[in-house]
């Protein structure tokens, strides 16, 4: 059976790409996670006053990725240690937050964010929030698959 994972790691446009590419990975789709305001449009969310982080919600089959190898990703595709802070891009939408669907979900999230830190991945403090998912308001249409449909496979930075 599919599981449902969401993270917020800066822009969606190249995290959504770079997930996608992940075998096992059945969906993408972007949006916005964890704020305040229903139905909330990209204009809003780029005012860093909704509350909402860009995110990328995943559909994926656990018996070809683990929710862990996902979160390995996670670290991977972005800074973990910078605050609401990616490349270029500022602002509370850009923070670094993993969204869980379960408990298991929590409990792994949380064993693997002390473990990066433990194992001194990064230099700095990883400020990553791990919360509990809420409702995923889906990004207008022109931002799915944004970097596909332009023949691309990542932002530049």
């Amino acid at each position: 059976m599919n599981q449902l994972a969401t993270f917020a790691a800066g822009c969606f446009w190249g995290v959504e790409a770079r997930f996608s590419a992940l075998d096992g990975v059945i969906e993408t789709e972007v949006g916005y996670m964890g704020g305040q305001v229903r139905e909330p449009t990209y204009d809003e969310i780029c005012t860093g006053e909704t509350g909402h982080a860009e995110v990328v919600q995943i559909t994926f089959n656990p018996e070809t990725i683990s929710y862990e190898q996902l979160m390995s990703a996670f670290w991977q595709m972005h800074d973990p240690t910078t605050l609401n802070r990616q490349g270029p891009d500022h602002g509370s939408q850009y923070r670094s937050a993993i969204f869980y669907h379960s408990s298991v979900q929590q409990v792994e999230a949380e064993q693997s964010k002390i473990s990066m830190e433990s194992n001194g991945a990064f230099q700095q403090p990883i400020v990553t929030k791990i919360e509990p998912a809420n409702t995923f308001w889906k990004a207008e249409e022109y931002h799915q698959k944004y970097l596909a449909k332009r023949g691309m496979n990542s932002c530049s930075l």
